[in-house]
């Protein structure tokens, strides 16, 4: 029970719930005074120029003027950056596919790197006191490896599957065994190769590979094998025979790199264009246009010019009587000129159907006094080891030969290395 005294507070807070207080009305807001009382925004200083980071790949026909001015850096930096020691000659020689990296800002520069060598890199950077120039080097580990490969498809298949770069199967093809064996048509599948050579590392990591120091070729079943002799004296250098027989001829024994043998050489020939019984005096090659024609050997080239059917044409004085023919370019090398010397290897020119051709090819004479031989099997003089470095040439020649004994018994085994 509650007591009576309570019964009128009881009341009044009964009815203060069950109606609220009267609020007061909602004050007038100046929304023109409000938008001016609000702070206007603070000025923010703009930021200053970033560093640009770029990085030029020096093309064919570049210049440094040019790749100075693409990038956006005046020729007046060209200039200054040339006034400093050994600067010059380091930027001066441009080669396709080298890279230059550039700092600037706004087109001042900041710094410029460049890669000279495998193993040597020019740093410029711009300090207080102006450029400060240094050449850091980084130098490379080298491994010996060895690897061996059969051919089932091609060459360079192969090579590949046994871990070969296509740099070293051109080595084989085109440096060591070039002489004895026509890559395009003679070989088979079922022919094997092996080769001792070194492999490039830079920081841990794989570079490219480097000399073939030893090679084994076994093409329908007969075994070609070389190694790398070169002085101490660097007088003699080369690729040789075990016994010290030059694996270099005086004469390449096909003119072009990789060509099929469209016609060869035969007395009796039917013309394809003329049908008529003409004897055909050189090989064909048959090859895409534009494909690189090399000087069989040293000489003198004694024409060059249009030919009757022979098309665009040079022929090469040798000496002792020989001179070689090749016909149908589609153009000439730079080296191609009434007079001039060549050496064997040099481009001479390019395979088209100039003249009397029915497609692209290069046709080859090998003649000796007049008289033409068929280059395809025309003996072919060797060089040998000078008498006074066989036994510095023996003891290098049994050591590879070892290794690379060792590699056809485990091929793709690691064999020694500097590192």
């Amino acid at each position: 029970m509650l007591p009576a005294s309570a019964l009128p507070l009881l009341a009044a807070a009964a009815l203060y719930v069950a109606t609220p207080p009267a609020q007061d009305a909602p004050a007038e807001i100046d929304l023109t005074a409000l938008a001016a009382s609000v702070t206007a925004p603070v000025a923010v200083a703009p930021e200053q120029d970033l560093p640009q980071n770029v990085e030029v790949t020096v093309q064919r026909n570049d210049t440094l003027d040019r790749i100075f001015r693409s990038v956006g850096i005046d020729d007046a930096t060209l200039a200054e950056l040339r006034t400093l020691p050994d600067v010059r000659k380091a930027l001066d020689i441009l080669r396709p596919g080298d890279i230059i990296m550039f700092t600037h800002v706004d087109g001042v520069l900041q710094s410029l790197n460049r890669r000279i060598s495998e193993t040597l890199t020019l740093s410029v950077s711009r300090g207080e006191d102006g450029f400060a120039v240094e050449f850091i080097e980084n130098p490379l580990e080298i491994e010996v490896a060895g690897a061996r490969a059969r051919i089932e498809t091609s060459l360079f298949d192969a090579g590949r599957d046994a871990g070969m770069s296509a740099q070293t199967v051109l080595v084989l093809a085109n440096e060591v065994f070039g002489w004895d064996v026509d890559f395009a048509n003679d070989i088979q599948a079922g022919d094997e190769f092996s080769a001792l050579y070194q492999r490039k590392f830079q920081d841990g990591a794989y570079v490219s590979d480097g000399r073939v120091l030893a090679a084994e070729f076994v093409n329908r079943g007969k075994t070609l094998r070389a190694v790398w002799f070169e002085s101490a004296d660097g007088a003699v250098k080369g690729y040789y025979t075990p016994d010290g027989k030059g694996m270099r001829k005086a004469f390449l024994r096909v003119p072009i790199d990789f060509a099929r043998v469209s016609s060869g050489f035969n007395p009796k020939r039917r013309h394809p264009i003329t049908g008529q019984v003409r004897a055909h005096r050189g090989i064909d090659f048959a090859a895409p246009t534009g494909t690189p024609i090399y000087a069989a050997g040293d000489g003198r080239i004694e024409f060059a010019g249009r030919k009757g059917g022979y098309g665009n044409a040079v022929v090469i004085n040798h000496g002792k009587g020989i001179t070689t023919l090749y016909a149908h370019m589609s153009r000439f090398g730079k080296a191609s000129r009434s007079g001039r010397s060549v050496r064997q290897g040099q481009i001479i020119g390019y395979v088209g159907s100039t003249g009397a051709s029915t497609g692209p090819h290069l046709h080859y004479e090998y003649r000796v006094k007049g008289v033409h031989k068929n280059p395809a099997n025309i003996a072919l003089p060797n060089t040998e080891i000078p008498s006074n470095y066989r036994a510095e040439f023996r003891s290098q020649a049994e050591v590879a030969l070892a290794q690379l004994e060792l590699a056809n018994g485990a091929p793709g085994r690691r064999l020694a290395d500097n590192r």
